[in-house]
């Protein structure tokens, strides 16, 4: 593609050079760089890409795009001057991988909690319609059936645009896909066409980043104020953020709500641990989801599937059909008598949704205990208040490691349990071994006991030291119960 081409979806501030040049390949990772790519500069949370515009020149770059211009611009070589690189380089791997959501319905869902499960819950639920479908999320990338490995829950813009290029090119004919804070602040997802988005809720998350809660709100917000007139914006009237999220939104607006008035609107009539019976829009269906939280996500996997044109029976008769996502508060039963549940709570809220949907289900049969720990190297300011809201539900409570990447895994722990006060510290212990800690659970639970081992969810894996161990919370369960 001509770099001329490339350059007709933004606004340079200055040219040097002829744009009259054939570019075969984008990038802003220097070391990934080849003969005829464009090298695009960002100035990144870590690094500066424009010191590496030498070294990218030196791989065989032929153009780069860049916010501030070398003092000495080498000859040969087309110089793109923009104000906003982060913006810019969004659109220009639109452009170079062909506009593929000009092809597709691209739905984006962003919130603090239950993104993947909503995402991956329409994926699926279209993919039993009978389309392609695409899907971007925190547990993987799929093209229609195939699996595409994920390392972050919003790729970077080359990336992003690369795979949804691939999935217009299988035929994807709907995407869907989890938006993170971080890449909209960071405009990853600049250029991206959307034919509709959703608000599930927000909660004090990635303040180590956004530095306020206000910061991470106009975050997101900032996803539906760019929404444009032809597409919808589905938000959580349960949520007190839910009206300000479309304050100044284009798009067709709707809400949905288990509690107030709102166009789609749901009733738990009954709930196990298997399951529950909801009323939607006068119309019974029973899913194989728990919890109040799982309701409001059904909700919105309702309201964009009618909003998609999907018939009201078609779209309950797939939902019934519908199963947990992995690591989303997945049962899983001892032949003791008591149940373990393991989720990717990792917020002050999201422990306190899944503990009372446990305490709904439980009824004060059963006593519960929690098992969970806090990332590191990440906003340590939500650690003591996640102690805090596990002792406030929780008869005993075990804190351990959970990622602790490059912290001392006790320097955490002694975070969390610095948000207890002394009756919480008699119910609470601390096992830094995250295996012993599951093991000390299972050994204090009896017939009719509900464990949660909350953080890690899906994850397989434990961080420590910049390295991936092996871990999964489900295999510790399984054999121990054996």
């Amino acid at each position: 593609m001509k770099l001329s081409d490339l350059l007709k979806t933004i606004q340079p501030v200055r040219i040097i050079g002829s744009t009259d040049v054939e570019i075969t390949g984008i990038n802003i990772d220097s070391r990934l760089i080849e003969a005829g790519h464009l090298f695009m500069a960002m100035r990144g949370t870590q690094t500066d890409g424009h010191a590496y515009i030498p070294a990218a020149i030196g791989k065989g770059a032929v153009a780069v795009l860049c916010e501030e211009l070398p003092e000495k611009p080498e000859a040969g070589i087309a110089y793109i001057q923009v104000k906003d690189s982060e913006d810019a380089v969004g659109k220009v791997a639109t452009a170079f991988y062909g506009d593929p959501t000009s092809k597709m319905e691209l739905v984006g869902v962003t919130g603090t909690n239950g993104k993947t499960t909503i995402a991956t819950l329409l994926y699926n639920m279209f993919r039993y319609f009978g389309y392609k479908a695409g899907l971007i999320s925190t547990v993987c990338n799929y093209i229609d059936e195939r699996p595409v490995p994920t390392e972050h829950t919003t790729p970077d813009p080359i990336t992003l645009n690369r795979l949804l290029g691939e999935m217009a090119d299988s035929g994807c004919k709907y995407v869907f896909m989890e938006v993170s804070s971080h890449s909209i602040a960071q405009k990853r997802i600049s250029g991206l066409k959307f034919a509709g988005g959703i608000f599930t809720n927000l909660t004090r998350d990635h303040l180590d980043y956004h530095k306020t809660v206000e910061n991470y709100l106009k975050a997101k917000k900032a996803f539906f104020d760019g929404l444009p007139k032809t597409a919808f914006a589905i938000t959580n009237a349960d949520d007190k953020n839910g009206k300000v999220m479309v304050q100044n939104c284009r798009a067709v607006v709707k809400t949905y709500s288990t509690q107030t008035m709102a166009d789609y609107k749901a009733r738990i009539m009954e709930c196990h641990f298997e399951g529950m019976f909801l009323e939607i829009e006068g119309r019974e269906v029973g899913v194989q989801f728990t919890g109040r939280f799982n309701a409001s996500n059904l909700l919105a996997v309702y309201g964009a599937a009618r909003m998609l044109g999907k018939q009201t029976d078609d779209i309950l008769i797939a939902m019934s059909m519908l199963k947990c996502v992995s690591g989303r508060l997945e049962p899983i039963h001892s032949p003791k008598g008591f149940t373990a549940i393991v989720d990717y709570a990792h917020t002050p809220d999201a422990l306190k949704n899944v503990l009372l949907s446990i305490h709904e289900i439980l009824q004060a049969t059963g006593q519960v205990i929690t098992v969970c720990g806090a990332g590191g190297n990440q906003d340590k300011g939500k650690r003591p208040i996640m102690a805090k809201e596990s002792a406030r539900l929780s008869d005993r409570v075990i804190i351990t490691s959970d990622n602790p990447r490059f912290e001392e895994p006790q320097d955490i722990i002694n975070d969390m349990l610095a948000g207890l006060d002394k009756d919480d510290l008699q119910k609470t212990i601390s096992i830094v071994d995250r295996r012993e800690a599951i093991k000390t659970a299972c050994m204090l639970a009896k017939r009719g006991d509900v464990i949660l081992v909350a953080g890690k969810g899906h994850e397989n894996y434990q961080e420590i030291k910049g390295v991936k161990h092996h871990f999964d919370d489900k295999e510790e369960l399984k054999a121990i119960m054996c």
